[in-house]
């Protein structure tokens, strides 16, 4: 039997998680007006550094098509780009808003919406050869996870081990091929909310990125 091809970036009707395929075709059932589909990257196409997510907001991102666009944490990461330079525009909630950002670009662990914004590891692991795919096609030698997960996520489309290179707010790894990956707590509602992380404490870890990949 020939082996399957998978594409550099998944279709709409991507099928490769049963589970996320099925969440989705329920959605679109449900929410015909919004996206619900594999939401691609979103940024300058010759980033110096990539924002690694976690996956789509059922009501954000599932909705709109762009990452975090609609999505509660979207509210500190583009205010938080724009405030550094890192993007120019407005943002409006919106994919047609007009915003761009500069040197950055922003991709997620997992492209599809998962059922209460829960993958599972099988569907991160599915997901990471997209993840690999666009790592693979950017010139960025420098990642900011946002999260434990997109942390992992990134440690595993680069070919590093885990164990190595312990998640920790604003910490730097240098990688083995003298790479950089920074980490930061995750922009979400839950975060923000119970102080774990303050806008404060995200501006630092994305100058921090920012600095790393010389911009």
């Amino acid at each position: 039997m020939p082996a399957v091809t998978i594409p550099s970036a998944p279709t709409r009707d991507c099928p490769l998680c049963p589970r996320l395929a099925a969440f989705r075709a329920d959605n679109q059932l449900k929410l015909p007006d919004y996206f619900n589909a594999p939401v691609p990257a979103f940024g300058d196409a010759k980033p110096k550094f990539l924002i690694i997510g976690l996956a789509p907001g059922l009501h954000g991102a599932n909705r709109t098509g762009r990452p975090f666009t609609g999505d509660w944490a979207g509210d500190l990461l583009f205010a938080t780009l724009l405030d550094l330079g890192l993007a120019q525009g407005v943002y409006d909630e919106r994919p047609d808003d007009g915003l761009t950002l500069k040197g950055c670009r922003i991709v997620n662990s997992v492209r599809c919406v998962p059922p209460q914004n829960k993958p599972l590891p099988a569907e991160i692991k599915t997901c990471n050869t997209f993840l690999k795919a666009e790592i693979a096609a950017s010139p960025a030698r420098c990642y900011l996870a946002l999260g434990s997960i997109a942390h992992d996520a990134a440690l595993m489309a680069l070919g590093e081990k885990r164990s190595a290179f312990k998640f920790g707010h604003n910490r730097r790894h240098d990688l083995s091929d003298g790479r950089i990956l920074i980490d930061s707590y995750h922009c979400s509602r839950y975060n923000t909310n119970t102080g774990v992380l303050t806008p404060k404490m995200f501006k630092e870890a994305m100058a921090h990125v920012k600095e790393a990949a010389g911009l």
